[in-house]
């Protein structure tokens, strides 16, 4: 079922005053200042037939209610409304990205250092929390426990626990890490290990025991829920 568009714009926004438009807006406020709509009307640039950039902004803000829910939504229901385009999605879900990973790149440039599981799911809950699709994050940090960087690691998930595990330390050698801590999120928002969780905590331990470089914890990232292996005594 498609979504139809309200019929709010009948004009083009370069008619309206220039106080009113989004653009101008941001360079005369800040964008600070611009409403969640505003947001999406630049990202998009143009509205479609008889309705405003603005207009289409306020209708994906109807649809989706939140930039969270946004942020993950499957493609699917971002066609489902009516004038938007591939260019169009494409615009919006590249903003949503820069905004996840910013939060990332502030914590590896201010090396917070990491005192508890609860310290680095605040860190990357945001980016994983909604994921459709399983990844796998590592901090890599120094013997104090400061990030040195925030890696990704792809090849594999836990069912193929062992092209994982070597690309994990490969990269945790390549930063001289004194120990890491690994994130991974369950789709289904319920964080409770699998049999497989277990198995791979396991064998990520013991190759670490063996490369000495210490693994802290392994986090599972549900649906604003977290398991933490360290928490429960279980590495």
């Amino acid at each position: 079922m498609r979504v139809y568009l309200y019929e709010m714009g009948k004009t083009n926004i370069k008619s309206w005053p220039e106080e009113d438009r989004p653009r101008e807006k941001l360079f005369r406020v800040g964008e600070h200042f611009l409403s969640n709509a505003e947001l999406i009307a630049i990202l998009l640039g143009s509205g479609v037939r008889g309705c405003s950039a603005l207009d289409l902004g306020r209708e994906i803000m109807a649809v989706f209610g939140s930039f969270s829910r946004m942020s993950h939504s499957d493609i699917r229901c971002w066609k489902a409304v009516k004038g938007l385009g591939n260019a169009k999605i494409a615009a919006i879900k590249a903003a949503l990205e820069i905004s996840r990973r910013t939060g990332e790149e502030k914590a590896r440039d201010n090396r917070p250092k990491i005192k508890s599981a609860q310290d680095a799911v605040n860190i990357l809950m945001p980016r994983m929390r909604d994921l459709k699709k399983e990844i796998f994050k590592v901090l890599l940090l120094n013997s104090q426990h400061r990030i040195i960087q925030i890696i990704e690691a792809e090849a594999g998930t836990v069912n193929q626990a062992h092209p994982i595990i070597r690309e994990i330390f490969q990269q945790a050698l390549q930063y001289f890490a004194a120990a890491i801590i690994c994130l991974h999120n369950h789709p289904s928002g319920d964080p409770r290990p699998s049999q497989e969780d277990k198995e791979f905590t396991g064998q990520l331990t013991v190759a670490g025991t063996v490369l000495q470089i210490k693994t802290l914890d392994h986090i599972i990232i549900g649906n604003n829920r977290y398991f933490s292996f360290a928490d429960k005594g279980l590495i």
